[in-house]
Parts: structure tokens; sequence; C-alpha cells
């Protein structure tokens, strides 16, 4: 008899530990999201890129990324070279609280695949990467 008691104790104990811990894990909605959206091309250019990107519709859009947002950990973009498989090219777009924090690009590192493209030196492409603070995706 006492052993059932003792038994029944733990249990009890046991069960309300377990909603005790149960209850301080709830998830916490994050203050960032993503948007991903895969790449068509990829132009080089001197002053950075230029990505063409499929909307969630139907067509392409067009965004163009400083270099220097790739220089340093403090930058606002991070390459990943994708060496090979089924997986496509892709960007991610980070956002914080609502407002652009950085992005991410997936892309083959193989430049000479089908998604890498560049930009002729005699096309004037400065005015796009000026003063380009945030990424303005058109889904």
């Amino acid at each position: 008899m006492k052993k059932i008691i003792f038994l029944l104790i733990i249990m009890v104990t046991l069960c309300q530990g377990a909603s005790l811990f149960a209850q301080e894990s709830r998830w916490k909605e994050s203050e960032y999201y993503y948007i991903n959206v895969p790449i068509e091309k990829i132009y080089v250019h001197r002053l950075g890129f230029m990505v063409i990107y499929r909307r969630a519709g139907i067509g392409m859009a067009r965004t163009f990324l400083p270099a220097e947002w790739f220089i340093g950990s403090a930058g606002k973009g991070d390459m990943i070279g994708i060496r090979g498989g089924t997986e496509w090219p892709s960007m991610s777009v980070y956002y914080h609280n609502g407002e652009f924090s950085h992005l991410k690009l997936r892309i083959r590192s193989n430049r000479s695949h089908s998604t890498w493209g560049f930009i002729p030196m005699n096309v004037n492409m400065d005015e796009h990467f000026k003063d380009i603070e945030e990424v303005q995706l058109q889904l």
C-alpha cells in the first residue's frame, strides 16, 4: 500500500512539473520574417548585381544589389554557393519588424551556369546602383 501511494505521489509531481515546463516553453513569435524568390538570372556589374527573379504571379522583376552589401560581416548581403544538385538559385530577403534587414543569395558557384550573366562594359547602369538602402520586391 505504501508503494502505491508513493508511486501515485511521484506521478502527480511529474505531471505537474511537465505542465509547468510546457507553459514556459510556449513559442514566441519572431520579429523576423523572410520572402524567398527563385532567381532566373544574376548579372554581374562593377558596382554590384542585377538580379532577375520570378514574381509570385506571372512574370519577372529585377532588383539591384550594391557590391558593398556583400563585403565584410556587417554587410546587408550574404552569398551562399550551390555546388550542384537540383537546388535552384534563390534570393531570401529578411525583414525585422517590417523593415528590410538583410538578404541571402543562394547561387551557383560555377559562373558558367546558365543563371549567371554579365553586363557589357559599354552599358551604363551606374544610376541603378546609387543610393540603394533596401530591396523592394515586386511580388
